[in-house]
């Protein structure tokens, strides 16, 4: 068993969440609630990793969870 961060990101109006993993680039996913997404993350997740088994590709791992923070910037005014 392995353990990827992911990434979700709800839509500005709400109507969905996005999902995206770090240590898999390209594998993206969403749900309409984060519960959906995180049940997405997982179907995308396996179906990535068998899909680059497939292709004789490395299956990157996850050693380290990546950082997630946030940054204050000044934002000029309209």
């Amino acid at each position: 068993m392995a353990r990827y961060t992911v990434v979700i990101d709800p839509e500005p109006d709400g109507s969905a969440y996005n999902v995206s993993v770090p240590a898999l680039p390209g594998c993206y996913t969403w749900g309409e609630t984060i519960e959906e997404a995180l049940r997405m993350a997982r179907e995308a997740i396996t179906g990535h990793i068998a899909a680059l088994a497939e292709l004789g590709e490395p299956v990157p791992v996850e050693t380290a969870a990546p950082v997630v923070t946030g940054v204050d910037v000044d934002v000029p005014a309209a």
